[in-house]
């Protein structure tokens, strides 16, 4: 067994889910949310499919959606004009984000990883976890 890598910072992460009708339990992931405290890190990263969405649920009001997720966006950049949540140490927002809820906008469990640049490690989580693999 290998020693930890001092060089490397600890994070977190969740997947963003649409889940167009909550009784159906049906989702599209359309981001990451990941929080790297060692690196003042919290980023909502959203890349939304809407043919993937409109797929799964013609009816879906993309404009609601989009406005929950620049909700999450806001929290995350914390700060004036990001409402009560956004004023939060960023830890304790990051783990609003990720509390269970039962509505159209839900996360993944939390998971962890460890890494030395959290913007590779958050594009190499999109490309695994949210955008359709090309090819």
């Amino acid at each position: 067994m290998h020693a930890p890598d001092p060089s490397r910072d600890t994070y977190d992460y969740a997947v963003i889910r649409v889940v167009p009708r909550v009784e159906r339990e049906e989702f599209v992931n359309v981001g990451i949310l990941m929080s790297c405290p060692a690196a003042k890190f919290l980023e909502a990263r959203i890349e939304v499919d809407e043919a993937r969405l409109r797929a799964l649920a013609p009816d879906i009001d993309l404009d609601t959606v989009r406005r929950h997720l620049a909700a999450m966006e806001a929290v995350c950049r914390g700060g004036p004009g990001s409402g009560p949540i956004g004023l939060l140490p960023q830890r304790a927002r990051f783990h609003w984000l990720t509390a269970k809820r039962s509505s159209i906008i839900q996360t993944s469990p939390v998971h962890l990883g460890r890494c030395t640049h959290t913007g590779d490690s958050i594009e190499h989580l999109m490309d695994r976890m949210v955008r359709v693999p090309r090819g």
